[in-house]
């Protein structure tokens, strides 16, 4: 099936995903994007997935993005996926994809809707 988690194990909404999936007795593989972060090129796939525009999958409470000013609505799609790339604790987690379906975990049980 193919079950790929983008997690951070310092967040506990990934931690409870994460756990969700082995309940499931699911075959997963871990991407702690942290250490290990998506490519442009994947987070635009990863956005299609979801069909959400970019500032959809940022997190705006943290300090990358009010001291990069993320918030200018003039600030194009190119220019919001370079700075998740740049700072990837921008990025909404966790992230569940499978099967041509990812959700995000918030709260961790949206991820049993493409399971």
């Amino acid at each position: 099936m193919g079950v790929v988690i983008y997690h951070n194990p310092r967040c506990s909404k990934s931690r409870s995903a994460l756990k969700l999936l082995e309940e499931q007795d699911i075959a997963f593989d871990i991407v702690e994007y942290l250490k290990k972060p998506p490519s442009r090129q994947k987070l635009e796939e990863i956005l299609g997935l979801l069909n959400i525009a970019p500032r959809e999958l940022m997190r705006t409470g943290e300090s990358a993005y009010k001291e990069n000013k993320l918030d200018n609505p003039a600030l194009s799609k190119d220019q919001l996926l370079d700075a998740m790339v740049e700072y990837p604790i921008l990025i909404q987690r966790p992230i569940v994809v499978v099967n041509g379906q990812a959700r995000i975990g918030r709260p961790p049980e949206k991820i049993l809707e493409i399971l």
